[in-house]
Order: structure tokens, then sequence, then C-alpha cells
């Protein structure tokens, strides 16, 4: 299937085209294995448009956010279709195995704000397809609404309403400060998680992951191992989660990927590396049929027990990515 889906991009996505020729691929010669399938870097979709059909047929746009040089990347989709339903296969195994549902508090951009935020859209798809129909919003223009996110906590501790909360890292930690500030803890109702999405090192302040659940979890009274990382990015339409195995401690955790979706891990030559060895994460995600089956990133990770483990990003990568959205209202608040 994705050498199917490589030589369909490959005839109809130029810009995709003229780099697979140029790696030595073509219609004439598709790659003998997934790890061999050119991928453009991240940072092509800020370059050209890197599409399989025309701009009058796109029906979303996502767009990445946080750069330091204030230009992003977009990527485009002929439907949501596919992107929903892979969002959502991914979501009910990694974190709604239990088959709850949930009413959905969010500390992610507002889609109906900000349509252009990939993470917006997919937990308005979540809290549409898998809530209970009273899902709330709390991020606007980067400002977190504490006051009435406060107020939702407290009426779903009375009400006894189990909730996910799905928020960025900074996010998160703007919300701690808040309950601190105010000397309040909740003891949300038992099946409550938190879905966090990354980004724990911004430009102004770093945030230790241990310290960050721990905090979580006393304020809010999620146990740790329902506090469940988010791996993904605007470029991909897949998303990678702990793995249910992992959950339990801090460091390391595993991202698993769904069946569709493959991390590959690559030297600086491009070169697959084995498992256990760190280098730069590749991803192959048959979910991006529009647009290129193969990105490769500046993050760092290694392959281990058949998950993906994280190390960070390459010295010198541009900050990114949706948390750092978010990190502004930490400075506001002060």
């Amino acid at each position: 299937m994705a050498r199917e889906l490589f030589a369909y991009q490959v005839a109809h996505n130029a810009p995709y085209s003229a780099f697979a020729r140029a790696a030595g691929f073509g219609p004439g010669r598709l790659p003998e294995r997934v790890d061999e399938i050119p991928a453009v870097p991240a940072a092509a979709f800020k370059e050209a448009r890197l599409a399989t059909f025309p701009p009058e047929a796109t029906a979303a746009a996502f767009e990445t956010s946080g750069t330091t040089r204030g230009r992003g990347g977009r990527h485009e989709l002929p439907t949501t279709r596919l992107y929903d339903a892979a969002s959502l296969a991914s979501f009910d195994r990694m974190l709604l195995a239990d088959g709850a549902r949930l009413r959905y508090l969010n500390l992610v951009p507002d889609p109906r704000e900000n349509p252009r935020s990939s993470l917006g859209h997919m937990m308005a798809t979540v809290a549409r397809e898998r809530g209970d129909g009273a899902d709330g919003w709390y991020l606007h223009a980067d400002v977190l609404d504490e006051e009435r996110l406060i107020a939702d906590l407290a009426r779903a501790q009375t009400d006894a309403v189990t909730v996910c909360i799905a928020t960025t890292a900074f996010a998160l930690v703007a919300l701690l400060d808040a309950l601190a500030a105010r000397g309040l803890r909740f003891s949300l109702p038992r099946g409550s998680r938190i879905m966090e999405t990354g980004g724990f090192k911004g430009r102004t302040r770093v945030v230790e992951r241990g310290a960050l659940y721990g905090g979580a979890s006393q304020h809010l009274g999620v146990p740790v191992e329902a506090i469940v990382a988010e791996y993904g990015m605007t470029e991909l339409s897949s998303q990678y989660y702990d793995a249910l195995d992992s959950r339990g401690r801090i460091e390391p955790r595993r991202k698993v990927a769904p069946p569709w979706l493959r991390p590959i891990v690559v030297d600086g030559e491009g070169r697959a590396l084995p498992p256990g060895v760190v280098g730069a994460i590749r991803h192959v995600d048959l979910a991006n049929r529009g647009s290129v089956i193969a990105v490769e990133t500046e993050d760092l990770g290694a392959l281990v027990d058949g998950g993906l483990v994280l190390f960070g990003r390459e010295q010198g990568a541009e900050l990114r990515g949706c948390s750092l959205d978010a990190e502004t209202l930490l400075a506001r608040r002060g």
C-alpha cells in the first residue's frame, strides 16, 4: 500500500515528484522497502504546496504554529474524512479503551476561532463523536479562561462527571499556576484522564515532565497513569500515544503508532538505524494520502520495544509545536 500511495503522489504531486526523482525514484522505479521512500523535511511544507489535488479542491488547511521565524507550514486536505477516521481510531484505542463517554475540557485552540489548528480540529471531532455534548473550550487568543475552566472543573467534581482534559503542556502549566495561586485542588471523578500534547521546552521556561505530571495529579486528582502524552505534528494525519504498558511511570514512555503509521529513525545520511540507536525521526503515514507519505523531522528518538522513545529536538533546530501557542499566556499572567 505504501508503494502504491508513493506512486500516486509522484504522479499527482509535482514538487514531491521532483524531490523523488532527485533521489532516484519515480514511476519507473519504486522503493523496495518503506525506509527507502524519499522523506521530505517537515520544513518543506513552508516552501511549497505539497498536495495531489488543485487548490480549489482544498477542504481544510492546517498550519504549523509557534515558529521563531514567523513562517509556518501548511498541510492541505481534500477532505477531512480520512483524517478524522485515523484520529478517532487511535484515540479510541489509546484513550478510550474502556469505552467511556467523557466530557471534554479543551485547553487547545478552539477551531471555531482558529480553523487552521489540526489539534483543535482533532479534539472537536473527538468531542463531537465521543463526548457527552457538554464540551468546553478555554483557550482564546492564547489566553486561558481560568474562571470558566475552574467553574467547570468544580461542576464536574460535584456532579461526578468523568472528564478528559486535552491540553498543551504550557496550557497545563498555566492551569496549575492558577490553581496554586487560589489554593485550589480538585478530586475529579474516577475515570477522568488528561491528554497532554507535549512541548516541554519553550523559549522562556523549561518544564520537567515529572514535575508537570506530579502537579497535575496533585491538583486535579488524576492518577499519573491516566495522563497520556500524544505526539503528532501538523504535517501528519496520524498521531502517536503513550503505550498502555508504560503509563505508570514518567520516563521513559514509549509512543506507539497505529498500524498505518510507521516511525523510522535515521542517521545524518538518511540511513535507517537499528532499534536502540538515537537519530532523527522519519514518519511514513498512509493517512497522508493527499500530501506526502513520508516526512522527516528534527525530533530525535529511538525505536525501543516496538515503540518510539523521544529525546527532544536536534541542537539548533527551530522551536515549534502547538504548545508554544499557549506559552505567551504564561507571560501575560505575570
